[in-house]
């Protein structure tokens, strides 16, 4: 895998401090609008924060008013100059960039680390895609989601179809997005979008990387496991799903942490865990 140097972004402004990386989205003067470079630059740059195992947990947030107005007009055009040739062929290339915008969100599903959203303003469109696929979700009391593709006279395809209805209600995603209406903080709460509502940015940011902290106390090892099993639920039957938790627990339940935990806990300290592994190349 190809380093990336954070400094050179043009998207996303990236930290790491008491293993929790945060991410932002950096844009803030075109509302964070998702342009070509965005779309390799989000996956690149979580992946790499996976692999570099200094981080525990993935925060992201971002500049300005609005959390993003989604996919920018630039992608649209580019799709549009796609629209040519023979029509088997052109849709073979139309669907493997579908394949590649979707693999942008995947990423954060896929990484070991948790992924937590912090937004504010409008969540439209792309970035309805992006915070479906982020494993916590938080929002200021004037945030709002809005389906936005229907509008725009095409389907959503980059995973808010596939993870709403794993998230809210069926029939309200169905209406979300038929009809592309807003969604506004207080009804995305209440139907269990996100997990809590704060008036302003700060206190959201404050109350976030506090979870965050919390969170990167925790054994990585445990914490991963987690994430892990929890996705692997909400795709398979249960019966599948415990077969699955013991074959992870034969290999990946060993004593050091645990001993380290309970040790801590007579200490009245804090435990300290060993990262996890760096994902190198094997071969």
């Amino acid at each position: 895998m190809q380093t990336i140097d954070f400094t050179r972004l043009k998207t996303l402004t990236v930290s790491t401090e008491n293993h929790i990386a945060h991410i932002q989205l950096s844009r803030p003067e075109a509302l964070n609008s998702m342009i070509p470079e965005f779309w390799s630059e989000l996956p690149a740059v979580v992946r790499q924060i996976d692999a570099e195992a200094e981080a525990r947990v993935v925060v992201i947030s971002s500049q300005g008013k609005h959390f993003s107005a989604g996919m920018d007009l630039s992608v649209f055009t580019e799709m549009g100059k796609n629209f040519s040739g023979e029509p088997a062929r052109r849709a073979e290339r139309m669907r493997r960039m579908v394949l590649e915008l979707q693999d942008s969100f995947n990423a954060l599903e896929e990484v070991r680390l948790p992924v937590l959203v912090a937004m504010q303003g409008g969540v439209i469109g792309g970035a309805v895609d992006m915070i479906s696929a982020a494993d916590c979700r938080y929002c200021t009391a004037n945030t709002y989601f809005t389906i936005k593709e229907t509008e725009l006279g095409m389907t959503a395809d980059v995973g808010t179809l596939q993870r709403l209805p794993h998230l809210i209600p069926q029939g309200l995603v169905r209406e979300l997005a038929f009809t592309g209406r807003n969604m506004d903080a207080a009804e995305a709460k209440s139907c269990g979008l996100v997990n809590q509502v704060f008036e302003d940015q700060a206190s959201m940011l404050a109350a976030v990387m506090k979870i965050a902290g919390n969170i990167a106390m925790h054994s990585p090892m445990a914490v991963a496991g987690c994430k892990e099993m929890i996705n692997y639920t909400r795709d398979h039957a249960v019966s599948d799903s415990l077969r699955y938790m013991a074959t992870w627990q034969s290999g990946m339940f060993q004593m050091p942490d645990v001993q380290e935990a309970m040790a801590a806990g007579k200490q009245k300290r804090l435990p300290e865990y060993a990262p996890l592994h760096k994902k190198t190349p094997s071969m």
